[in-house]
């Protein structure tokens, strides 16, 4: 980024900051996550950036597999043996690797880099769907980073007060596609063969139909990635990690500072969606550890690793 769009994304901001505190500030929000200027760092252009710090804890980011599957895909037969247990799958790796070379033919898959740059500030927000974005009204900040990650059909039209209107990324899959716009990134989580067919047939089919999305801007979760997410950072707890945890994974290793917003469950301790009206009362997380994945992002948080918002 030149000195020009750095004081262009300056000036953009203080006028969105000025417009917004009136209406919408709450002293609890953390700003510093917003670092406009020159101040330098070993690993980023941010004020704090998420590899800066305990050695250990990066270590733990730089020993992870790719987030997302390269061109030259090559994950190991252990890999797919574990990935294939998520739903039972009955074929064979030949077949697996076979489905995603042709995934790979129609598709110029994106692999982001996740190398840190010291002229680089990417900030992210990680929007999830708990209930406790009702009320918080965090839309304007969530607005105002650069990645805004979100997931499934979390939606935002009638909604933007609480969690915004930009999207740059979705999380899908296809039990919960939905029409994405041209320049959003599609971050396709398979978790059977199916998925993958479904993404050749839905994203990446030349037939004479609307695609899903931009076929130019697909990301693929790496089954590696998703075994390493539930082997080291969940210690095995629960069948396999939530969606929301995996995206809160991959983005520790593609950003530079990440802010993490409608995760675990709201004030009366419902794992419920904002765009939901609660008709029972839910406090379980199904397959998912929910509680132990909470517990670890708080720890993210303490550790400063992330900025929690909580929520309402």
């Amino acid at each position: 980024m030149n000195y020009r769009q750095k004081k262009s994304r300056v000036l953009i901001s203080l006028l969105l900051c000025i417009s917004v505190i009136p209406m919408f500030f709450n002293p609890s929000w953390n700003l510093s996550v917003y670092s406009f200027g020159p101040w330098k760092s070993s690993f980023c252009s941010c004020l704090k950036c998420i590899r800066d710090g305990d050695p250990r804890f990066r270590e733990q980011i730089d020993a992870s597999p790719e987030p997302f599957l390269p061109r030259k895909h090559s994950i190991s037969e252990n890999d797919f043996l574990w990935w294939k247990k998520i739903k039972q799958e009955k074929y064979d790796f030949a077949f697996f690797n076979a489905t995603v070379d042709k995934v790979f033919e129609m598709l110029p898959i994106i692999s982001e880099d996740v190398e840190p740059r010291p002229d680089r500030c990417r900030i992210c927000a990680i929007v999830g769907n708990s209930g406790n974005l009702n009320g918080s009204r965090y839309g304007p900040l969530i607005d105002l980073h650069d990645f805004v990650i979100r997931m499934n059909y979390g939606p935002t039209r009638g909604f933007e007060v609480d969690v915004g209107t930009k999207t740059t990324h979705r999380v899908m899959y296809p039990e919960t596609a939905s029409l994405l716009d041209h320049t959003t990134h599609l971050v396709f989580f398979p978790f059977k063969m199916e998925d993958f067919l479904w993404l050749i047939e839905n994203v990446g089919s030349d037939l004479n139909k609307q695609s899903l999305a931009n076929k130019n801007l697909v990301m693929i979760l790496n089954p590696a990635f998703m075994k390493h997410v539930h082997q080291v950072w969940l210690q095995k707890k629960g069948a396999y990690p939530s969606t929301g945890f995996m995206t809160l994974a991959f983005s520790l290793m593609i950003c530079d500072e990440v802010s993490v917003f409608g995760f675990g469950a709201d004030s009366d301790g419902n794992w419920g969606h904002y765009f939901e009206k609660i008709k029972v009362q839910n406090f379980g997380t199904g397959y998912h550890p929910g509680k132990y994945e909470y517990n670890l992002i708080q720890q993210l948080q303490k550790i400063q690793k992330i900025t929690l918002y909580k929520g309402h």
